[in-house]
């Protein structure tokens, strides 16, 4: 990958950027609810298999 192809992504990526840059399908609210869930589902598996005998 050369420098000047490098540049001209970096360009192309910023100015994506400048208009919104989020996809209108993705809310945050959704997103964030689901990792956090996710995140409770993984701590409920720990639990489950570090109980002590």
């Amino acid at each position: 990958m050369s420098l000047h192809s490098t540049a001209a992504n970096l360009v192309s990526l910023a100015e994506g950027a400048e208009h919104g840059g989020n996809h209108e399908s993705l809310s945050p609210y959704l997103t964030g609810f689901g990792a956090f869930g996710a995140l409770l589902l993984l701590l409920w598996i720990t639990t489950r298999f570090n109980r002590d005998r």
